[in-house]
């Protein structure tokens, strides 16, 4: 059964669609079957995979939500041989004004990963840059999320208001929702106050901070005009062995998790 991520953070430009999208590709590239949800109304996850808006206009995720077709039908092959995706164009822009009146909105998305759960190993959801109902259906499906964060000044601003959202959605609509950790982005070591910005983030998060830190690089900012995943358009650049260090890092993560679950249960049974 898949792992769905939701990858949040009501800000833009802190490189949140760029690591849907190469960390998806990363895990393809593991040999696990991933499947990468565009749910921001720019589509540009789906452009940075190679579709072209004629080939999806017909059905995508936003027929998925607002006119029930099946996920199935709005889920498309890309290069990756382990990496599907469904994509998004402006008229998700719309969805959540024209969902506002129906029964049960915030979880038509979990409704929909419901029969298509057991055919990956993991479903990644690039979230809008909001806290709406886009968001909140995408938090609602998901298994965990994950916080991009730029290293420059004010990267923690709306945090709080970030963390609240999560609240609300595991009180009343997902109790199984946890953070699975922040990812730090468009990382300049040469910076004194990226450097003070990434100790910052890691005094206030601890272990849940990945160990991978993305840096800025060139090739990573060039490769959604070409269409590919920065293993295709650059396996030998900085940006390419970050997120494959990054997909590395959340497998073993999943591994330890799974291992610790045997033990966990046998010292509960132990204490009965």
């Amino acid at each position: 059964m898949a792992k769905i991520i939701a990858m949040m953070n009501q800000k833009g430009g802190v490189g949140k669609t760029t690591t849907s999208v190469n960390l998806s590709a990363c895990l393809a590239v593991a040999e696990k079957k991933t499947l990468l949800v565009d749910l921001d109304p720019q589509g540009n996850g789906s452009l940075s995979l190679g579709l072209g808006k004629d080939q999806f206009v017909h059905c995508n995720i936003y027929h998925t939500l607002v006119a029930d077709e099946p996920i199935k039908n709005a889920i498309y092959k890309t290069e990756l041989p382990y990496l599907d995706i469904c994509p998004a164009d402006n008229n998700l822009s719309g969805a959540q004004i024209e969902l506002v009146s129906v029964f049960a909105r915030e979880t038509k998305l979990k409704n929909a990963f419901d029969t298509i759960q057991d055919e990956y190993d993991y479903i990644i959801i690039d979230c809008p840059p909001n806290l709406g109902l886009l968001t909140v259906n995408a938090l609602t499906a998901a298994d965990v999320y994950i916080v991009p964060m730029q290293t420059e000044f004010l990267a923690m601003e709306g945090l709080a208001q970030l963390l609240n959202t999560v609240r609300m959605i595991k009180g009343s609509l997902n109790p199984r929702l946890e953070m699975e950790g922040v990812v730090l982005t468009m990382f300049d070591k040469r910076a004194a106050l990226h450097n003070q910005v990434v100790q910052e983030i890691q005094n206030h998060f601890g272990e849940k901070v990945f160990k991978t830190i993305i840096p800025k690089n060139v090739r990573l900012a060039e490769c959604p005009s070409y269409g590919k995943p920065i293993i295709l358009y650059d396996i030998k650049s900085t940006g390419s062995s970050a997120y494959l260090s990054l997909a590395k890092e959340l497998i073993l993560r999943e591994r330890m998790a799974q291992l610790q679950k045997p033990a966990d249960s046998m010292g509960s049974e132990s204490t009965l």
